[in-house]
């Protein structure tokens, strides 16, 4: 009995000697873990005392203190000044108390563990390169009973895939003039994969009095792929107007295809010098059939009704002319 409590003593002794060395040159501990120890050396005193078995005692503290650096690297995250942090974009850690005041702070290197493209310039993304197209739509002569004359429809877009300025024109020649021309002007900015919203100017020249206006609409492709554009107009005035052409491509074969087209113009109020009555002014209708050699390149022939309305129509029948008309086109169209 005596000679258990002198090794009990010893035990003790030596354990609370290993922990206050451990103390001064180890990393401190969590309160838990000392707890811990504490617990195991008072089991230990009990034991001897009271003839407790204390074979045990010793190999359970020697294990608690080999594991007790470990121990107290995960109970105190601070121990390593870098763990928990965000980093920036110097590899250096945000402060807590930064972290405090921003708590969403996310820096965009984090995940490369500060390592940025360095002297290499960022890769492009796809929508991010510029390109330009030119799309003459129509490039034709129209023959009608009367006269020939010379029409064109072509548009061209400089920029990005969701941004671009985009140029349109569409006029009618005769005789060596410019018998009707309408230029636009237009900011386009895709809102869906195949519809554009447009934004900017339009001048109309030619006969009578030229006319500026302010332009907003939309162009794309609606269901069943109903090629559309439709166009609102203000101008200083206070005359309105309202675009709208609509084209189909129905594929007789892969190369050969015939492509309905309708045109019609609204304005709000009538302007004897360019031929425009208030509400439908005019519409155009007509059948074109196409040769496509290549999809960039394709003549065609055709025919289509044109028609003018309202005041219009009665000035054209004063002249002598025909408010209505059957044309013949042939022409080409093309893109690059």
């Amino acid at each position: 009995m005596m000679s258990t409590r002198i090794n009990a003593i010893a035990i003790i002794m030596i354990f609370k000697i290993s922990s206050a060395w451990a103390q001064e040159y180890q990393p401190p501990v969590d309160h838990n873990s000392h707890s811990h120890h504490s617990v195991a050396a008072e089991r230990i005193a009990h034991n001897a005392t009271h003839g407790g078995d204390s074979v045990t005692a010793p190999v359970e503290t020697a294990v608690d203190k080999e594991a007790m650096p470990a121990m107290a690297h995960h109970a105190m995250p601070d121990a390593t000044p870098h763990a928990g942090h965000a980093m920036n974009q110097n590899g250096e850690p945000i402060s807590k108390q930064k972290n405090s005041v921003l708590p969403n702070v996310r820096d965009p290197h984090a995940y490369s563990d500060g390592y940025d493209f360095g002297p290499i310039p960022r890769p492009k993304m796809g929508d991010e390169d510029k390109h330009g197209s030119l799309w003459v739509d129509r490039l034709e002569s129209v023959m009608t009973r009367n006269s020939t004359a010379m029409t064109y429809d072509w548009q061209a877009w400089y920029g990005q895939t969701y941004d671009r300025a985009l140029i349109r024109a569409e006029g009618e020649i005769e005789d060596g003039k410019f018998k009707d021309a309408r230029n636009e002007l237009l900011w386009a900015h895709a809102v869906t994969a195949y519809w554009d919203t447009q934004l900017g100017i339009r001048y109309d020249s030619g006969k009578g009095t030229d006319r500026g206006w302010l332009a907003f609409g939309v162009q794309g492709l609606a269901p069943y792929w109903l090629y559309v554009e439709a166009t609102a107009y203000v101008n200083e005035q206070g005359r309105t107007a309202f675009r709208l052409e609509t084209e189909y491509d129905l594929l007789l074969t892969q190369k050969l295809i015939l492509q309905p087209r309708v045109e019609m113009n609204f304005y709000s109020r009538r302007d004897d010098s360019r031929d425009v009555s208030s509400g439908l002014s005019n519409m155009e209708a007509g059948l074109r059939l196409r040769y496509e050699f290549q999809r960039e390149f394709a003549p065609y022939i055709g025919i289509e009704w044109a028609s003018r309305f309202g005041s219009a129509a009665d000035a054209i029948r004063a002249s002598g002319k025909d408010a209505e008309e059957a044309r013949l086109v042939a022409g080409v169209r093309f893109w690059f």
